[in-house]
């Protein structure tokens, strides 16, 4: 009885592994872009919008970037967020140099709502254009195309949002190729859905969307009292297949700076797991059904090793072994198609390492965050 249950639950893992890795996730490793020239007709204005917390240095990095964009007609709006350190000062400064610069300074935040949201909504409201294009002091846009490409959705298809990637700079040491990997997963998960028209979420160092629904909406109205889902809660709320468009486009993608320190991380994640227990019910199964096969597969996988070793029945061994094998070369395959696509290159380390990895990180970090009732902003 101990043996059958042990195939079922590995057959089961093997089919919905089967059905994400090369059919959902197959939608961005063999994605296909559309070659369509943009209409130089509809460059309609865009506000970029970034909230800012004591992020004076990473401000010096990220505005004259920004005003490298191939784009006529953008502004960007900062919103100094309770900042105490040289940040307000700087701002003024730049603004002198760069016409298209504006900055608004809160002082307090009501008690009654979050950090984040208070200051997204009022630099939106505060906006000189209806599309927002959003993303945070600690990111840079991967190329001058950022803004054109990154709004075109919302610009010339008439959509409402527009989804995009943002990744984080490479640097040595085993946590940031953890970094990668994650990054990389979360982004295979809601861009491949997105594709399938069944959008659920996206994140907010690379998102657009008009100011006009925002504020028809209320966007936020729901969940103002919780830490975090500024982006994917609003996106998760209204968000649909006709509405949304996934920008996949290496120029159109942000790049972050990673956290260094396994505590800075897990805090980070703590908090943007968090927000996904407030997922729609048929949402949070996008993610459940993979991660519940993920689990079957290596549990019941391993118990068949152990069971068919301690046995001595080699000849089944070697079936189990040879498909937890071939599973992990689809995997590392497509992980390294789609991160071709995604981002321009296919450089991924210790992908299979991870992917068992997973596991752990799933239902460890995600258990805890599910069960936190107080994760901070800044």
């Amino acid at each position: 009885m101990g043996l059958f249950l042990l195939w079922l639950f590995f057959s089961i893992g093997i089919l919905i592994q089967v059905i994400y890795l090369i059919i959902i996730f197959g939608r961005i490793a063999f994605y296909k872009p559309n070659k369509g020239k943009p209409d130089p007709q509809k460059e309609e204005g865009v506000t970029v919008l970034i909230s800012a917390h004591n992020e004076f240095q990473n401000l010096k990095t990220l505005i004259p970037r920004l005003f490298e964009q191939d784009y006529p007609n953008f502004d960007v709006m900062i919103v100094n967020d309770r900042s105490t350190d040289r940040t307000k000062r700087f701002l003024e400064e730049m603004m002198s140099i760069y016409p298209r610069l504006r900055s608004v300074t809160i002082k307090y935040t009501p008690s009654h709502v979050t950090s984040k949201k208070f200051a997204i909504t009022l630099g939106i409201k505060v906006s000189k254009n209806d599309i927002i294009l959003l993303t945070d002091a600690d990111c840079v846009p991967n190329s001058d195309q950022w803004v054109r490409k990154m709004t075109a959705p919302v610009r010339q298809e008439g959509k409402t949002f527009a989804i995009g990637f943002s990744g984080y700079e490479n640097v040595n040491g085993f946590l940031n190729n953890w970094i990668q990997f994650e990054t990389l997963m979360t982004a295979l998960y809601y861009m491949s859905f997105g594709l399938w028209k069944a959008p659920f979420m996206g994140v907010g160092r690379n998102l657009c969307y008009r100011k006009n629904f925002f504020m028809e909406v209320k966007a936020f109205k729901g969940f103002w009292h919780i830490n975090g889902g500024d982006d994917d809660l609003f996106v998760n709320q209204y968000a649909t297949g006709k509405n949304t468009a996934i920008v996949l486009d290496p120029e159109a993608n942000t790049t972050s700076k990673p956290k260094n320190t396994y505590k800075e991380y897990l805090v980070q994640k703590k908090r943007h797991l968090h927000a996904g227990k407030y997922y729609r019910p048929g949402d949070k199964q996008k993610i459940g059904f993979f991660s519940f096969s993920h689990a079957l597969f290596w549990l019941a996988g391993i118990g068949l090793l152990f069971y068919f070793g301690i046995d001595q029945s080699w000849e089944q061994f070697l079936i189990v072994f040879g498909i937890i094998l071939l599973r992990s070369v689809i995997v590392v395959s497509i992980f390294a198609s789609a991160s071709k696509k995604i981002q321009g290159t296919q450089l991924l380390k210790y992908t299979w390492i991870h992917d068992f990895l997973y596991l752990g990180y799933f239902w460890v970090l995600g258990t805890i965050s599910h069960q936190a009732k107080d994760i901070q902003w800044k």
